[in-house]
């Protein structure tokens, strides 16, 4: 059987659990104004009676209970001295509720931004820090949509909601008392029908808001997909002409997603209109039962007048707290796929300010590892042992598939050997010091990620731009063999190198990927087969940058042609995940 489907309060709980200390002291204090604003509500309904009263039977405000403290106080002996003091707290009532009700919207809505904010920036802090086995098994769509639009959705769909809910519930409490106090039977019969329709709708929509909600989950994502594979592959689609392919599988993703939502929007409002019509009924008829009565036109008015005005102030906040409940619905699973981002864990040295890197002066070592992604699959490497000898080039070759990538990630420190160990000096790399050892290390992929940015930026990449050392930069260029390239560019290392660098060639982008290696004073860099999309010239002109690099760096190059690895110390051939062969350029091309 599978597991059940979490409840929405234990979701509720999970998601204020990430809430920071600050955030749940602004909640608490947000508490309070709610308390206040109801306070003023309850003034502003109760100073009607007497308001009222005044202007149809003047005589009668003298017999009010509630009024004798304030004619003392005053000194007051005819109706017409009471009559301004009343219109004056009335006003004064209805002024103060208004204001603080602005308050109170104004605080909810930027207490809702922040905590959104907070759940966006931990989303993706977690996300980034996640180990690569981890991000290697993940869709980009579902990441991008869950940091960029289920974080929104958060927001605006269960925090928003929640903050009406409980202020709805906390002002409709107290005026529902105060009205108790003042007609209970009119206000028990009212409310007992206008409650019981909320009751009935939400029991009646329940289903179709948990199909909405898990729609709405999925077709966002599926819409972001479809929106990055059909630009992402423009190339291919436009020589292909597979457009309709692409818009179709979007319309059909978009169209559904906002079909759910058209259906969430109308479950949410449309009790309102049943309510409003009742309400405009039950008030007819209870001031023509009123009415009927001896004396009943002076007694109805202050209690019609007073009831139209709660219902004024009672009726959009219960519709209020209904369409707070369907919205939280509607996000249910977007706050479940939320929370599994959230509760990513994060690494123990986060708070380090600064990682020193682990001493590296000997070699580095493989000692019989072995490695597998997953169970169910067949192992890379067996009892696999290298050593690397700091300042050596070594070259790997083999066929497709025979581990030379992931021999080069479990040396990057991004894959940990199922058995066997990395060693550093001797020095095993565990979770522990795997920053210390990648702070030694860089990487020249076969294809550059290049931001759309700067020259300059993208050389110290992940560099704040006030913070970038501009001398090195240019140093890094000169030995990276571009300096001079990028000085013809008519605004030279400020010169913006497109999206993904569309501006630059093939050749260029690589050796902005090792300008962007020296710049980070790494002494381990490892080329993926970097130059295996070049054509001969160019991968002979990066080539040569390559060879001319210090002699002090160590360097891992795989190669697509054996060719480009004749200067290298040692070239490892691997087959079926063990080492075939170990020698120099000519030992290995004789074999």
């Amino acid at each position: 059987m599978g597991q059940a489907p979490e409840k929405l309060t234990e979701l509720l709980k999970r998601l204020w659990d990430h809430f920071s200390q600050r955030r749940k002291k602004q909640f608490g204090l947000l508490l309070g104004l709610m308390i206040l604003a109801s306070l003023a509500e309850i003034l502003s309904i109760g100073s009607v009676l007497p308001f009222l009263a005044v202007l149809t039977e003047p005589q009668r405000v003298f017999d009010l209970p509630l009024l004798q403290p304030l004619i003392k106080a005053l000194g007051i002996n005819t109706v017409s001295e009471l009559l301004l003091p009343i219109t004056a707290t009335f006003c004064l009532a209805a002024v103060l509720a208004a204001s603080i009700r602005l308050i109170l919207l104004r605080s909810s809505l930027f207490l809702s931004a922040a905590v959104g904010s907070d759940i966006g920036y931990d989303m993706y802090q977690r996300t980034l820090y996640q180990p690569y086995s981890v991000q290697m098994s993940r869709n980009t769509s579902e990441i991008i949509d869950g940091i960029s639009i289920k974080s929104t959705a958060i927001a605006n769909g269960i925090v928003m909601p929640l903050l009406y809910i409980a202020s709805s519930a906390i002002i409709t409490s107290l005026i529902f008392g105060a009205l108790i106090f003042f007609a209970p039977e009119t206000t028990l019969i009212a409310f007992g029908i206008f409650g019981s329709i909320y009751v009935v709708v939400i029991k009646m929509t329940r289903k179709q808001q948990l199909i909405d909600s898990k729609n709405i989950a999925h077709e966002s994502t599926q819409v972001i997909k479809s929106l990055q594979e059909g630009l992402g592959g423009i190339r291919d689609v436009l020589i292909d002409g597979t457009q309709n392919t692409f818009c179709s599988i979007y319309r059909k993703s978009d169209f559904l997603l906002r079909r759910s939502y058209a259906s969430s929007s109308f479950i949410s409002v449309a009790p309102r209109f049943a309510v409003e019509g009742l309400g405009i009924l039950l008030i007819a008829l209870l001031a023509y039962f009123l009415a009927s009565k001896p004396d009943g036109v002076s007694k109805a008015v202050p209690i019609l007048g007073a009831l139209a005005l709660a219902a004024q102030r009672l009726l959009p906040l219960m519709q209020q707290a209904y369409s707070s409940w369907a919205n939280l619905r509607q996000n249910q699973h977007s706050l479940k796929d939320t929370l599994e981002f959230l509760d990513q864990p994060l690494p123990e040295n986060l708070e380090e300010e600064a990682i020193e890197a682990i001493p590296f002066s000997k070699s580095i070592e493989l000692n019989n590892i072995s490695f597998v992604y997953s169970p169910e699959q067949k192992a890379i490497f067996n009892n696999l042992s290298l050593n690397i000898p700091k300042g050596s080039r070594i070259g790997f070759i083999g066929e497709t598939g025979s581990g030379k990538s992931t021999l080069l990630d479990i040396l990057m420190g991004l894959l940990p050997p199922s058995k066997g160990a990395l060693e550093i000096d001797g020095i095993p790399i565990a979770s522990d010091n795997i920053r210390s050892w990648q702070k030694h290390v860089a990487h020249v992929p076969q294809s550059i990620f290049l931001a759309d940015g700067t020259i300059a930026e993208n050389i110290a990449f992940g560099i704040p731009k006030d913070q970038i050392d501009f001398a090195q930069v240019e140093n890094a260029a000169k030995q990276a063999q571009i300096h001079e390239m990028i000085l013809s560019l008519p605004d030279r290392y400020s010169t913006l190198v497109g999206e993904r660098g569309v501006r630059l060639s093939g050749g260029q982008r690589q050796r902005i990927g090792i300008a962007r290696a020296i710049y980070k004073r790494a002494n381990v860099i490892i080329f993926d087969e970097a130059t295996s999309a070049l054509d001969s010239d160019t991968e002979k002109a990066v080539m040569e940058a390559i060879d001319s690099l210090s002699n002090e760096l160590t360097i891992l190059i795989i190669a697509h042609r054996i060719s480009t690895l004749k200067n290298c110390s040692a070239i490892v051939r691997l087959e079926g995940g063990t080492i075939h062969s170990i020698g120099n350029f000519d030992t290995i091309t004789t074999q």
